[in-house]
């Protein structure tokens, strides 16, 4: 049981969790509201955690291709207690998030369309996204970012917008990565990432574009009221990522994807928080 525990948070499954609710309480650092709503932190780790273990609930990884791989199929049971657990938390604090339901229930569809393609009832949303990297992209700027917006029902003035293209740049390039490493599973069940689409030439190419205005839009937020050290805190794990481009698509350890690539979307967050005491 303990090592199943440990194994358990050796995979992320919390970790993403936690990823999520930094980035949120970032935005809310950096986009104070009087509106003050305590419950949408905790509604977004709830759903995050439900979201994440079904994406993985579904999947059917083939045994001894990878470890996380294999972690999945030894703890079905565990995925589907985790999900139930995360859907019953984010059921009990979406109650006094109600009257926001519009913009909640577009996050619940939006995430449940990138994992949908998994159940056979719905396996035709493959091909509603041109890209499902461009699909998760979206899906983690809007829950973690403009979802907060919407509630807090702030304005989207060029200030707002620069933070969200940023946000959205550094996920960009992080899914890439992602998407690279399982470009081959993704040609087999029809998925449409942009690896499979592209050749590798021309996603370099975007990748380091993509890094280029994370950088842009991120230097422009200098002069929208941020302050110098929150730029280059914002500005870190971007370069982080940038730096591991080659070595990403060389090296497929569950350690450097599920804990150093998916802790860049948070690091930031991390950051900030920390020089705040």
């Amino acid at each position: 049981m303990f090592r199943k525990i440990a194994e358990f948070f050796l995979f992320s499954n919390l970790f993403i969790a936690g990823c999520a609710a930094l980035m949120m309480w970032q935005a809310r650092q950096f986009f104070p509201s009087q509106y003050h709503n305590t419950y949408l932190i905790p509604f977004v780790v709830s759903a995050t955690l439900a979201s994440y273990n079904f994406h993985w609930f579904l999947t059917r990884p083939k045994k001894g291709i990878s470890r996380r791989g294999d972690w999945t199929i030894r703890n079905k049971i565990l995925l589907f207690i985790l999900m139930s657990a995360g859907m019953i938390g984010s059921a009990w604090f979406f109650l006094p998030l109600k009257e926001h339901w519009i913009p909640i229930g577009a996050s619940v569809l939006i995430t449940f369309i990138y994992s949908a393609p998994k159940i056979p009832a719905f396996e035709k949303l493959n091909r509603i996204a041109v890209a499902k990297t461009l699909f998760l992209t979206i899906v983690w700027v809007y829950v973690t970012t403009i979802l907060y917006f919407f509630v807090k029902d702030l304005r989207f003035s060029s200030k707002e917008i620069l933070f969200c293209l940023s946000r959205f740049f550094l996920i960009y390039c992080i899914c890439i990565l992602f998407d690279y490493r399982d470009r081959e599973d993704d040609r087999k069940q029809g998925l449409s990432s942009l690896p499979v689409i592209v050749s590798d030439r021309t996603l370099t190419i975007i990748f380091y574009g993509s890094a280029a205005l994370f950088v842009l839009a991120t230097l422009a937020l200098y002069w929208h009221g941020f302050s110098l050290i929150n730029v280059v805190l914002l500005l870190a794990p971007g370069l982080i990522v940038t730096s591991l481009y080659n070595y990403a698509r060389t090296h497929y350890s569950d350690f450097l994807f599920y804990f150093v690539l998916d802790g860049m979307m948070a690091l930031s967050s991390l950051l900030t928080l920390l020089i705040s005491f």
